[in-house]
């Protein structure tokens, strides 16, 4: 029986490297194709290990080039996407916002023109071969804006987006949605919350906290360090987009969180604990005397928090890693990564 052709675009980033890794353990039959730009957000290095493996293709190529998307559709007739690419930090896409309509946006659409083409006779009819297709899209809980000391977001929360990345994503949502509901394209959609584990790229919160511990710079902690994350382990995060990539139905859309919410002064805190046990400082003094707020991020929002009820009843998804198991888990890599920095 011919294996199941899985494209995974986005698959040398954080989230998306780990999920390679998880799909080829659940599925080792499958033949993989990852598409990756290879920005600066990349790292081969997370799929070295399995480049020149059987059933295992790596494409470079930007999602934005429609010519690239279709080469890539036309010679592996992937009969599975799961869309992690996208440009993500917010930073950046309050310096420079441009990209990431072209990217987000853009890429999207020509993923689902792509998988449109190949998946479908007419609209809601499906080609012979492509009877279980699913375009997996990976989306933010930032889309939804921000909250205030109470609630949490749903599968039914409005739209609010208050960056220009999370913009970009929630325009890729409404392209992804329109495509299920005009054409019957098979799609599938979660929100997830903020992801941290191993291999994050050094730019996001809990690297640069341990990074800048390390060297003794200034730890840059925005405003007054009381905005509010749900905190999700990424190896929780594949279990969870696995489950709905097995069991969801087309059209349907997740939510998907940690349980863990905490402000970004307790997490800085706590990492620094750990770093005052772990790696004590050679003068015996804290790493919280380098903690520096700085001016606060533009439109930050101040709280996200996920209710996955959905997930948990319908799929019997819950997150395995408690946030302390996780962040030690994090914390003990970045370590060894860092620690000859100082």
């Amino acid at each position: 029986m011919e294996s199941n052709r899985v494209l995974i675009t986005g698959g040398l980033g954080f989230i998306g490297a780990h999920f390679v890794h998880h799909m080829r353990k659940l599925q080792p039959e499958s033949h993989l194709v990852v598409l990756d730009k290879n920005t600066y957000a990349a790292d081969i290095s997370r799929i070295q290990s399995l480049i020149n493996t059987q059933n295992f293709t790596y494409v470079e190529g930007d999602i934005a080039n429609q010519a690239v998307v279709n080469s890539v559709f036309e010679k592996h007739q992937p009969q599975q996407v799961i869309h992690f690419a996208a440009e993500s930090h917010v930073d950046n896409s309050i310096a420079g916002p441009k990209l990431f309509l072209t990217t987000n946006v853009e890429g999207t659409f020509n993923l689902l023109e792509a998988a449109r083409n190949t998946w479908l006779k007419e609209a809601h009819k499906l080609n012979e071969g492509f009877k279980k297709a699913r375009f997996y899209h990976i989306s933010t809980d930032e889309v939804f804006g921000s909250l205030g000391k109470e609630g949490s977001f749903n599968e039914n929360t409005n739209y609010a987006p208050n960056s220009p990345y999370s913009a970009s994503k929630a325009a890729a949502d409404h392209w992804v949605r329109s495509y299920f509901h005009t054409y019957g394209l098979p799609i599938l959609s979660s929100h997830c919350s903020n992801n941290y584990g191993p291999h994050q790229n050094d730019e996001k919160l809990i690297p640069t906290i341990i990074r800048t511990a390390l060297t003794g710079q200034p730890i840059p902690i925005y405003g007054n360090g009381l905005n509010v994350r749900d905190w999700l382990y990424v190896e929780d995060h594949c279990t969870a987009i696995a489950k709905v990539l097995t069991h969801g139905i087309p059209g349907d859309v997740f939510c998907i969180g940690g349980n863990a919410e905490r402000t970004n002064l307790e997490i800085c805190t706590y990492i620094l604990e750990q770093l005052d046990k772990l790696h004590p400082k050679v003068d015996g003094a804290s790493y919280a005397e380098q903690i520096r707020f700085v001016e606060d991020r533009l439109g930050h929002d101040f709280r996200y928090a996920i209710d996955a009820t959905k997930i948990k009843k319908e799929l019997g998804w819950e997150p395995q890693h408690s946030f302390d198991a996780g962040l030690k888990k994090t914390i003990q890599h970045y370590l060894l990564k860092y620690k000859n920095l100082s």
